[in-house]
């Protein structure tokens, strides 16, 4: 079991309980190989995928990760969503709490929803993604990436470069990261940077350059345009310039360095093609790892840690 019943943001989790989800995760990878991908343990059980915003691999990796534990997964997309029709997030609540699920996993664009959503719900809650604000399993999955690659994570020092303004996957992994062990490194152009990026606890260095070599991991951000306000730098091509991972770059991380990408890619802007398809970069690993951590996460919430029958 987790020491919360909801995972709303990495704070939510404590050194004990991300080592337990990378642990349990593990087990569930082994299972992921296997010809018949399918264990009992949360039958009878209900999830439900409140995608409230677009996405793609999440929302299947998490229902993937349901199916394979047995679950009910149902999903709801913003387009099949009442919310398109003007209901609120207090109703939308009652109305699933109606159905008696047992967990709802939330993709919202605004920061809080899946808070807001745990305090009026009688069931766990994970949160998706919200907003600018924090996608925690992704930062549970990119932990465990690291860790299978590199064998360890703590003294690791993490760049993560590109948009940080913008990027929920950053507000999770600076933190989970700190947690750990490690050490983050915000690097991107000063426009991309919160106005107060020490409050995150990083390093922020301006010049990709500079820092490669000391960096056992490059996790490159996408530039999300569609919420920036204007462009926040002079040209795309500019932005890869200075900022995107290219072979040159590559080969200026020490030899164990990897590549990482939270994706979707923009290729040759943040990540060039040659580099995207090398074998240090571990962009679908990640996507791997996202179902193994994801079946860990509900296994813990859902009480299966007492049922002993993981794997």
């Amino acid at each position: 079991m987790l020491s919360s019943r909801h995972v709303l943001s990495i704070a939510d989790l404590s050194a004990d309980d991300i080592a337990r989800v990378l642990e349990t995760a593990e087990s569930f990878a082994e299972v992921n190989e296997r010809r018949i991908k399918k264990l009992p343990t949360l039958r009878g059980l209900t999830v439900i995928n409140l995608f409230l915003e677009p996405s793609t691999r999440t929302r299947t990796s998490f229902e993937i990760a349901a199916k394979r534990l047995s679950a009910d997964a149902i999903n709801f997309s913003a387009s099949a969503s009442a919310t398109v029709k003007g209901e609120s997030l207090r109703d939308t609540a009652a109305t699933l709490g109606a159905m008696a699920c047992d967990l709802v996993v939330i993709r919202h664009r605004f920061a809080g929803a899946p808070r807001m959503l745990a305090d009026m719900m009688d069931c766990s809650v994970v949160n998706g993604g919200d907003g600018m604000h924090e996608h925690p399993t992704q930062a549970l999955l990119d932990l465990y990436t690291i860790r299978q690659r590199l064998g360890k994570l703590e003294g690791l020092r993490v760049g993560i470069v590109g948009d940080i303004l913008h990027s929920r996957v950053a507000g999770s992994l600076v933190r989970a990261l700190r947690i750990v062990g490690a050490t983050p490194v915000l690097i991107g152009p000063a426009t991309l940077m919160p106005s107060r990026p020490d409050v995150l606890g990083a390093d922020v260095v301006l010049d990709l350059d500079e820092v490669l070599p000391s960096l056992d991991v490059a996790y490159m951000l996408r530039v999300q345009s569609e919420r920036a306000s204007g462009m926040p730098f002079p040209s795309v091509r500019e932005y890869a310039a200075l900022w995107g991972m290219n072979a040159a770059r590559l080969g200026a991380l020490p030899s164990h360095g990897i590549v990482m990408h939270p994706g979707p890619m923009n290729r040759g802007v943040e990540i060039s093609a040659d580099v995207a398809d090398d074998t240090r970069s571990l962009v679908l690993q990640q996507v791997e790892a996202g179902v193994a951590v994801r079946m860990a996460v509900m296994y813990l919430l859902l009480g299966g840690a007492d049922s002993g029958a993981a794997a």
